[in-house]
């Protein structure tokens, strides 16, 4: 009953805390708007362990309650799909997430999060709103091995919700040095639904997506960390050529869209 994880955060703590949010926040993804999903099935020919999850960032929280949801709800059968939410009885306790040890400071609900799997890291480039230089801290680094020999590990490698921002040179030397199982994600419309945090909803009726992709074949001994990641900026498409300019037409196409969205909303 008093079991701890590997970093001293109580097990059946953990287990209600994520009940509960899991509950309160289910409708943020499936009612309020709807989170669209593809590639579950990947998720259930994993390991237990030694799991790397990237993933493109639009909002500080949102997005992994999100992964939380369609990961546990992978485990207990359910295929692309977050519905009934009493998946979340027994959730998977050894996932964890790497944050800003800045933004899991910021409140209590931060911190509450915080407990639940973050992997606390010190920004090496960015505190307090100013770009800085600094070394990163080897207990960071150590304490990211120890989750993924524990169990699954979820980050945002370009460390920051601005999209194509460059990804960080330390997920690269993360995947070379451990050799984890890569397994890319990409998410679109939480940027829409809410606000930067993440806790606020802004809109209703907006269709969230979720596309998680077969892991990554990578040579891990021989790949450069250059090459690495640009091979991270394609995987989770964030990689500068994605980038283009809609026409109008595309532009036109896009807001009937969000109106049919808004519309089906309605109707149910």
């Amino acid at each position: 009953m008093f079991k701890k994880d590997i970093f001293g955060n109580y097990i059946i703590l953990k287990k209600w805390i994520v009940r509960i949010l899991g509950v309160i926040s289910h409708r943020r993804y499936r009612g309020f708007n709807e989170l669209k999903i593809e590639g579950s099935e990947i998720i259930k020919k994993l390991p237990a362990q030694g799991v790397l999850f990237v993933s493109n960032h639009q909002t500080y929280f949102a997005d992994v309650v999100a992964m939380y949801h369609v990961f546990n709800a992978t485990l207990h059968n359910r295929e692309n799909s977050i519905k009934n939410v009493g998946y979340i009885w027994q959730p998977k306790t050894n996932l964890y997430y790497v944050a800003a040890k800045e933004t899991m400071r910021a409140g209590i609900l931060a911190r509450i999060l915080s407990y639940v799997g973050a992997i606390t890291v010190e920004r090496t480039w960015r505190s307090k709103g100013k770009d800085i230089k600094r070394q990163v801290k080897m207990a960071d680094i150590s304490n990211i091995k120890n989750a993924l020999e524990d169990g699954w590990v979820i980050t945002f490698p370009q460390g920051t919700t601005t999209p194509f921002k460059p990804i960080r040179r330390g997920t690269a030397h993360i995947i070379k040095t451990y050799k984890p199982i890569v397994v890319p994600i990409v998410i679109d419309g939480f940027r829409r639904a809410f606000d930067k945090k993440g806790l606020r909803m802004k809109k209703k009726g907006i269709l969230q997506s979720m596309v998680i992709k077969e892991p990554m074949v990578i040579d891990y001994d021989n790949v450069e960390v250059n090459e690495l990641v640009e091979q991270l900026q394609f995987a989770i498409e964030q990689h500068p050529s994605h980038l283009k300019v809609l026409s109008e037409k595309e532009l036109a196409e896009l807001e009937a869209l969000d109106k049919q969205r808004e519309y089906d909303y309605k109707a149910e």
